[in-house]
């Protein structure tokens, strides 16, 4: 059964080095359930993909997260990829953005590397998630209770680990925003 989000605006945070197959799969999910996806980033232009480490294809911004109002979406996607939320975790304006969305209780989903922007946005503490193992200690160390699942979902968190969880990832991502 697929999950109709028809209406449904969802903002998908990303910068040069995002793992391309979680920027285009969970938005091709959203689409293809009748939401309207948004790239923001924290660049103009257009944004570097990679799969793994090996550059992919680049992907039009559509609004700079400095521009991006929490309140004109319905959902937040954080997909992974090394560098990328590394990037993110640096730039205030991303940070807020992300704890905007926890703020206004909205849904937040965020795959494999994800995750270190909700640390460096202070929105782990006290819940469980889950992400690339590497992310373990950084967030154990942020107040948060790592699991290793295919996907777990907190409250109106939904987390998963790496590419291969895109399936189980989606459909939650979807759910969440269904709801």
């Amino acid at each position: 059964m697929t999950t109709s989000i028809k209406g449904k605006r969802v903002a998908f945070l990303a910068t040069d080095g995002v793992e391309e197959v979680e920027y285009t799969e969970p938005r091709k999910a959203v689409e293809n359930a009748g939401g309207q996806a948004e790239l923001i980033s924290i660049k103009d232009g257009e944004i570097q993909a990679v799969n793994h480490m090996d550059k992919a294809g680049t992907y039009p911004v559509d609004k700079l997260v400095k521009d991006a109002d929490v309140e004109q979406y319905d959902a937040l996607v954080l997909p992974g990829g090394v560098a990328n939320p590394d990037f993110l975790r640096m730039d205030a304006e991303a940070v807020r953005f992300v704890r905007d969305f926890f703020t206004a209780g909205k849904p937040v989903a965020a795959i494999c590397h994800g995750p270190w922007t909700l640390v460096e946005a202070g929105v782990v503490d006290g819940r469980t998630l889950t992400s690339w193992p590497s992310l373990r200690t950084d967030l154990a160390n942020a107040g948060a209770t790592w699991v290793d699942e295919q996907v777990y979902v907190d409250g109106k968190l939904v987390t998963s680990r790496k590419p291969d969880d895109l399936p189980a990832f989606c459909d939650r991502l979807l759910e969440q925003i269904g709801s």
